[in-house]
């Protein structure tokens, strides 16, 4: 199976690149899974017809204007479970299916804005209630895949400018640590497994030519369970 996690920033606008994206990848056997994030859209205006019309499956969860995520899939979608049960939440970030006897977890982390801030406290506990949750999740299902966008790197390595960028929202001491403890759940980080180029990157500030600079960070992650760990055998950025 290819799984693939991918921010598209209003599904409205990049629906073309989506389509023309997974079209592509048909010539290397094809995506089996793809997660996306904030989809900014409600669900009654999400573009179903065109990509089941393209042969795909799909799942989706979304709310007007910010957040939204969706599962589009080449094998039957099942059991999906919106949020994190058991945690009150008004925003649409997190999709659970499984797709081909595995448990796919696809999840738009808070951003948290600025350490200290009200958003941080918010992402700090739904990140406790994710962790939480995933635990009991990984019991029932132990072929678990967690991706999506984190908003938090992992090491400095994520990042293009660790000193300057030391204790900012994605590189705080707190982010990390949560980080950490997803993956003292027995989940392992798939890009890690593999040597990658050096300065890495699957997010670009669209000010001042970050992207064209490589100014950038690593704040999309793919954690597959330590059962799907030896099966795991690439991960890539494409940028």
């Amino acid at each position: 199976m290819k799984l693939a996690t991918w921010n598209v920033n209003s599904l409205t606008v990049r629906l073309p690149q989506v389509l023309d994206w997974l079209e592509t990848q048909k010539s290397e056997g094809g995506i089996d899974v793809l997660a996306l994030q904030e989809t900014k859209t409600t669900d009654d205006k999400f573009p179903r017809e065109a990509i089941e019309s393209a042969g795909y499956q799909v799942a989706f969860f979304g709310q007007k204007t910010y957040n939204g995520v969706a599962l589009i899939a080449k094998h039957p979608i099942e059991a999906v479970v919106h949020n994190i049960p058991n945690f009150e939440d008004e925003m649409a970030r997190v999709i659970s299916a499984t797709v081909n006897g595995i448990r796919v977890v696809g999840a738009y982390f808070p951003n948290g804005q600025a350490p200290e801030s009200d958003k941080f406290v918010y992402k700090m506990n739904w990140l406790t209630a994710l962790t939480q949750w995933l635990q009991t999740e990984m019991r029932t299902h132990p072929k678990l895949v967690l991706m999506g966008d984190f908003n938090i790197t992992w090491d400095d390595a994520d990042v293009w400018d660790p000193l300057a960028l030391a204790d900012t929202i994605h590189c705080t001491k707190e982010e990390r640590a949560h980080f950490k403890a997803l993956l003292d759940l027995g989940m392992v980080d798939a890009f890690r497994l593999f040597e990658q180029a050096d300065k890495s990157y699957s997010w670009w500030d669209y000010r001042e030519f970050a992207f064209r600079r490589n100014r950038g960070l690593r704040i999309d992650h793919i954690l597959v369970s330590h059962t799907l760990k030896d099966q795991v055998t690439a991960c890539v950025i494409d940028k």
